[in-house]
């Protein structure tokens, strides 16, 4: 597929000269780096009511991150074009550091010790995988999907045991996810999420709304915490904490890349890793991120040098001490919803308490254009904000210098791509 290559387009040259001459958006627009797409669990029916949505949002640059397949930023891409939406391509992967887990720490799982999530940003080699890109692709997918069948065979079980006969096994999962998203069976990849829904539906369809706290309280083995008997999102995630958790009865171990394998693949790919920051996300904050300088330390020690933030989960206080200190140190720092659950939330990124402050939303403008030049550079066969191996841009001599270049850098691209799509229109 080529369609990364078709968004930045743009003659190289001209680029460099309009980012020397300042050039970009009038205005900054509103960005959101990180949302997930189905057929991914995700708050959206379809890329079609993403993009609508994002653009009745005036939503100017939108981050795509999923999981396993990425066959559906074809689309995305499309459709962002034709609403002069500039889409930033990204993925997510989980990993372990085994250390930390043997001792008990927590990174950005509340729930695992040593679980690790990382995200890929500005991905440009979807299209061509190298063999070992596609090895480590091939191997994430077989563990997840041996994993999502021995789960859901488990709940199977566990809920005829308990009074409810259902039939859903994985077919099932995969079925309901087509059915809802219209995508091709074989880009599909059912995740925990999407295991707990087939399950939530199969109780809603099986048992009346008089009767079905009293049956899901005896499936559970304890008491919901759902709103009631047609809260269909507090009952997912009741199956998921009471019966899929770890230590739970349909839970299963998860094999994962290590850590470093885990950026190796977003650099085969092109792209650079980044760090999803939970801070209060969770209450206690996870051991590893209880410590700002330390944290940002370890992870330009493992050659980290971009975070991001999922701001729907933290409050201002927290998100502004903790991103000023990254950014003074030298990381690019990106923020997006997620989108991963079945809650419609708005597009633009909000925190906790409130609107994401101007001083915030200029840092992660930064962010997405230096994403936005990674992106233009890579697929010119130029340097981006890392290399191949991870390093920093050798060109410029200071941190501050270059992000503020590739900043400018991606700001052109930005401009120039909505030019170009509103001369299309």
């Amino acid at each position: 597929s080529d369609w990364s290559s078709d968004v930045c387009s743009s003659d190289l040259e001209e680029i460099r000269a309009l980012a020397d001459d300042g050039f970009g958006p009038p205005v900054p627009p509103a960005v959101n780096a990180h949302i997930h797409l189905p057929p991914n669990f995700s708050a959206f029916e379809s890329v079609e009511q993403a993009i609508d949505l994002a653009s009745q949002q005036e939503i100017g640059v939108l981050g795509v991150s999923n999981y396993y397949d990425y066959e559906v930023y074809g689309d995305f891409v499309e459709r962002a074009r034709a609403h002069g939406i500039f889409p930033l391509f990204g993925l997510e992967i989980i990993s372990m550091l085994e250390g930390l887990r043997e001792s008990g720490v927590k990174v950005n799982d509340p729930g695992n010790p040593g679980k690790t999530y990382i995200c890929g940003k500005g991905i440009t080699r979807f299209g061509e995988m190298t063999d070992k890109a596609s090895r480590m692709l091939n191997t994430i997918r077989r563990n997840d999907r041996e994993r999502m069948q021995q789960m859901t065979s488990r709940l199977q079980c566990l809920f005829a045991e308990r009074g409810l006969e259902t039939d859903v096994d994985e077919q099932a999962v995969i079925d309901m996810i087509a059915g809802r998203h219209g995508s091709p069976r074989e880009t599909i990849y059912a995740q925990e999420r999407h295991v707990s829904q087939a399950f939530q539906e199969a109780l809603h369809e099986k048992i009346p709304a008089e009767d079905r706290i009293a049956q899901l309280n005896t499936l559970l083995g304890g008491d919901t915490q759902a709103g009631g008997p047609e809260d269909a999102v507090g009952i997912q995630n009741d199956i998921r904490s009471h019966l899929m958790k770890a230590g739970k009865p349909a839970f299963v171990d998860e094999k994962f890349l290590t850590f470093d394998e885990a950026t190796q693949l977003i650099l085969e790919l092109g792209g650079i890793p980044s760090y999803p920051t939970l801070a209060d996300g969770t209450s206690p904050l996870c051991q590893f991120e209880a410590d700002i300088d330390h944290l940002t330390d370890t992870l330009q020690g493992e050659g980290i040098y971009a975070a991001e933030w999922i701001l729907p989960r933290n409050t201002t206080a927290v998100v502004r001490e903790y991103v000023t200190k990254m950014r003074a140190a030298g990381m690019v720092l990106t923020a997006g919803t997620e989108h991963n659950t079945l809650d419609l939330i708005p597009i633009e990124p909000r925190l906790a308490d409130g609107p994401v402050p101007e001083d915030l939303k200029a840092i992660f403008w930064e962010g997405a254009c230096v994403v936005a030049a990674h992106q233009f550079l890579t697929l010119h066969n130029e340097c981006g904000y890392v290399d191949s191996a991870g390093q920093l841009n050798p060109q410029y001599p200071t941190t501050d210098v270059r992000i503020a270049s590739l900043a400018r850098i991606g700001a052109a691209v930005i401009g120039r791509y909505q030019e170009t799509c509103s001369n299309i229109v």
